[in-house]
């Protein structure tokens, strides 16, 4: 009976499911505190789903989903529905901790800055700013993240970055070198309109559970779900049509559906005039993919491309879903263009139910992303140039020259042949900050190696290489991590001394905006005073700003408060400067507003209806253009020209200028409603203005400002204002391109995986050649591959993620609730694998990689890989090659469940824009333990 219940609730519709009402309407507590509620949002994935805290004496004693959210509505997954334990965590770290003579030792606040301070200032002198990486989060708020990274700019560096480097910044290159944006561009709830769902690379199911109930909804609705993945995973038990795939051959398969549209004729003829750039170079590229060619290659029959092709043709409007199992490869830039190209042909762009869904992977990972917590760029997407930092410098109303003198004064790279300052090339990024310890000093582009390294709420399980990591971090001058909890990267080195623990407090007892996968800005209240000795993120940010002498300029025009900034007044700050992205309108007041009245949005199109919100977008999501006064309601769907700027259209941006090699790069024919511009235009700049007569609509304080500006340096908003009173687009009407000439592979072409098994292929396929110089280090392609490694490593080995962890896994394998479920690291090979080897289900067993990295895990015995293929999650550690950690914790703090990362045994292989790790496509070995 209880079964049958549970199955009858599944099949309820969302609308149907409410709180239910006890009979006793007092609740019970244990004394006569007041009981409070306060509203947040899940620190895991990126959906964004709403929780309702119950607060008595400050305690958070209760929790429940919110059922007026319109992303989750009243929904949570196994992670969600435990986030109350980080208000409990036992596990957690206490207070600053040190170690000394290989013990840990506790001591306070300001014996921690001061030493870690007096350090890194002593590294500077010696070895410049570079010498010291400020790995920052998709932990920190939108608000944390803006400070983080204007405090490592105040610092003096670009050696600065966090994990969307290695989860989706091929998606962010990739997708913004197409249309202009790097983002999402419809949303989880536009799903229900979709007809159909093509799913390739992901598992939302598991790493996104919440956002399969949009998914089913769009099925429940007609759509047609397709996945595509080498593993049958839990979402392709879901899907009309299962495709299984060889890892690393997602271009191919692409093109071989694309090569069905143009022989059927399928494309969208029109679209592609009016709105696409060089799509005759992807015709040619993808005449080349024959059937009998996309089946040597991806192992995928003809009848099943077809079909695949037939069915995105035939149900439009279809969205595309992707997730790391396309961007974590060397071509992973290339993969996320060939998705976009596939929905240009079909013109399945700026409607609702089409567009690219890309589901990132935290829930702030969107947000940290777009504040420039990266390597190569300012907030906003702004980039490293000189026109970015002085655009910077005036909203931060600090001295340009003062920021330029805290950089490295020397040169060690050339641009045209004119040397250039390290304040305006890109940083060593995540993936590759061990080699920025570890490679020859004289082969970096910078004054010395990394010699201090800062973790600030960082796995670094979650890293490839993880024996040469190890090597790095043991040969590091000082090791800081600052987190909730201890992480790997605590116990995995053998360090004896300087390596530095600080509390970070959770984003549950602090407050701020975070900006969920769909590009919606939400706020959180804080539920509880930061726990033990633990404070929050940007209160340690200032602790450092003040022993680095910069507090004062960091927090010019930020109200501090006990050593706290302003929160709001944060805010305000990145509202004045972040016009690139529009990130202007969405002041605390409209979010706060928002946040109180969650029940007047329409749960598919995220409209308010009625209320104070009327006709605004669920967290107003970016580009939410002009000044707050505007009331822009932000945009829901990206490139929507059926409706006006001002209500949320939008064209492709005119990013890349307005004609290459004679031919027209601007939209032809084609405007979004309302725009007195009947056809493409460039972006607006105050000259432009002018030209067209619409200068005078500035007023005397706008004109001031504006004068030889443009629309994302104009700080007073004016010419963005003035762009939209006549219906146009700040950023230009422009074609989205198909090819984007200054990337290594202009039309995206396949490669072959650098530890491919595939070695008759590698002639035809080739990778890269090895490069001198990428994002300050050497980088290894061809060399690699050219070595066979099949024979001794025969299997292809890939990685994902589970529902019950999230991430490194430190937070949630360190929660009981969750530890219960999934007790084991493990690995799935199949049955014909695992007789072949003597390995029997449930038995320990040996993964070995060619880069020498070996673990000892659990053996699933399973069909869902198929031959020659395993898979191992990425969510372990607290094991290494054999050996449990455990001792090796603070005291009271290792995680209830610990195994092997999988990342000890994942090699080498970057992307070639992005420096991305390829963590979808290597090889190893299996045997019994």
């Amino acid at each position: 009976m209880a079964a049958g219940g549970a199955a009858f609730m599944s099949l309820l519709p969302t609308a149907m499911i409410n709180k239910a009402d006890a009979a006793q309407r007092r609740q019970h507590s244990y004394d006569e505190g007041e009981i409070t509620k306060k509203r947040s949002v899940c620190t895991h994935c990126s959906v964004g789903c709403g929780v309702v805290a119950e607060v008595q004496n400050g305690v958070w004693i209760g929790q429940e989903p919110s059922f007026d959210h319109p992303f989750n509505l009243g929904s949570h997954c196994a992670k969600g529905a435990s986030v109350r334990e980080h208000g409990h965590g036992d596990k957690r770290l206490k207070y600053p901790m040190k170690k000394v003579a290989g013990e840990w030792q506790r001591i306070s606040w300001d014996q921690a800055i001061d030493e870690i301070g007096d350090q890194m200032l002593a590294i500077r002198e010696s070895a410049g700013p570079d010498s010291v990486y400020w790995l920052g989060s998709a932990k920190f708020n939108n608000e944390q993240a803006y400070l983080f990274r204007k405090f490592a700019a105040f610092w003096g560096s670009n050696n600065v970055d966090h994990q969307a480097r290695i989860c989706h910044s091929t998606t962010v290159a990739g997708v913004a070198n197409t249309w202009g944006f790097g983002a999402m561009t419809n949303s989880y709830n536009d799903i229900h309109n979709s007809k159909c769902i093509f799913i390739i690379g992901a598992n939302p199911a598991e790493a996104h559970p919440v956002s399969l109930q949009h998914i089913l909804r769009g099925k429940e609705r007609g759509g047609k779900v397709i996945v595509v993945d080498p593993r049958f995973s839990r979402t392709a038990a879901h899907a009309d049509h299962y495709i299984r795939i060889r890892p690393g051959a997602d271009i191919p398969f692409v093109w071989g559906m694309i090569w069905h549209m143009f022989q059927n004729g399928w494309e969208d003829e029109q679209f592609i005039n009016q709105r696409v750039y060089g799509m005759d170079e992807i015709r040619a590229e993808v005449a080349k993919w024959t059937p009998d060619e996309v089946e040597r290659v991806t192992g995928v029959k003809e009848a099943d491309v077809f079909q695949a092709a037939k069915t995105m043709y035939e149900h439009k409007p279809g969205t595309v879903v992707w997730c790391m199992g396309i961007t974590q490869h060397t071509v992973g830039n290339s993969n996320t263009r060939a998705l976009c190209i596939l929905q240009l042909v079909l013109g399945n762009m700026g409607v609702s139910g089409g567009g690219t869904n890309i589901f990132r992977g935290h829930d702030n990972v969107q947000g940290a992303t777009d504040f420039g917590v990266t390597s190569n760029s300012l907030p906003g997407y702004y980039g490293l140039s000189q026109d970015a930092w002085e655009h910077w410098a005036r909203v931060w109303d600090v001295d340009y020259n003062w920021i330029a003198s805290q950089f490295d004064q020397a040169s060690y790279e050339e641009l045209n042949g004119s040397p250039v300052s390290p304040m305006f090339t890109n940083g060593i990024t995540v993936s590759r900050w061990i080699d920025g310890v570890l490679e020859d000093p004289e082969n970096i582009t910078q004054k010395d190696i990394l010699r201090a390294m800062v973790l600030w709420g960082h796995a670094p399980n979650s890293q490839t290489r993880g024996p040469e990591m190890k090597a790095a971090m043991e040969k590091l001058d000082l090791l800081v991590i600052v987190d909730p909890f201890p992480t790997v990267s605590a116990v995995m080195n053998d360090r004896q001394d300087n390596v530095y623990l600080l509390p970070a407090a959770t984003q549950f007892e602090t407050y701020g905006s975070l900006t969920s996968s769909n590009r919606s800005v939400q706020w959180r209240e804080q539920i509880m005073a930061p726990l033990f000795e633990s404070l929050p993120d940007h209160n340690i940010i200032y602790r450092f700003a003040e022993k680095f002498g910069f507090a004062d300029q960091l927090c010019k025009h930020i109200a501090v408060n006990d050593g706290e900034p302003l929160i709001e007044d944060i805010t305000r700050e990145y509202n004045r400067g972040m016009w690139a992205c529009g990130y202007t309108g969405q002041t605390p007041e409209r979010l706060k507003l928002q946040l109180a009245n969650l029940h007047t949005f329409n749960k598919t199109t995220l409209k308010a209806e009625g209320g104070p919100c009327d006709g605004e977008f669920y967290g107003l999501p970016w580009p939410c253009w002009g000044t707050a006064e505007m009331k822009h309601p932000g945009t829901h769907i990206l490139y929507d020209t059926s409706i006006p700027v001002a209500e949320g259209g939008s064209p492709f941006r005119a990013r890349f200028g307005v004609e290459r090699e004679g031919q027209n790069l601007l939209a032809e024919g084609s405007w979004t409603a309302g725009s007195e511009i009947e056809d493409g235009y460039p972006e607006f700049t105050s000259d432009m203005l002018k030209e067209l007569g619409w200068w005078n609509d500035l007023t005397a304080e706008e004109k001031a400002e504006a004068e030889g500006k443009n629309w994302k340096t104009d700080l007073s908003g004016g010419i963005q204002r003035v762009a939209i009173k006549h219906g146009c687009a700040p950023y230009g009407n422009a074609k989205a391109r198909a090819i984007v000439w200054q990337f290594p592979d202009p039309v995206p072409i396949h490669r072959e995986p650098l530890y491919t098994p595939r070695r008759d292929l590698v002639a035809e396929y080739p990778t890269y050649e090895d490069r001198r110089n990428f994002y300050r280090l050497p980088t290894r392609y061809g060399s690699i591959q050219a070595q066979d490694f099949s024979q001794e490593f025969p299997l292809i080995m890939t990685s994902g993620r589970l529902v019950e962890y999230e991430g490194g896994g430190e937070e949630t394998r360190s929660n009981p609730w969750l530890a219960e479920l999934q007790q084991d690291m493990f690995i799935e090979i199949n049955p014909a694998d695992a007789n072949n080897a003597g390995i029997r289900d449930g038995r320990q067993v040996w993964v070995e990689g060619p880069e020498g990295g070996a673990v000892k895990v659990m053996a699933m015995v399973t069909p869902r890989v198929e031959r020659g293929v395993v898979f191992m999650p990425f969510h372990f550690g607290g094991h290494y090659q054999g050996e449990d950690l455990k001792d090796k914790y603070p005291e009271g703090t290792a995680p209830y469940v610990r195994g092997e990362s999988c990342n000890v045994v994942f090699t080498y292989g970057y992307d070639s824009v992005t420096a991305m790790q390829e963590t979808k496509v290597s090889l190893c070995r299996v045997r019994p333990a």
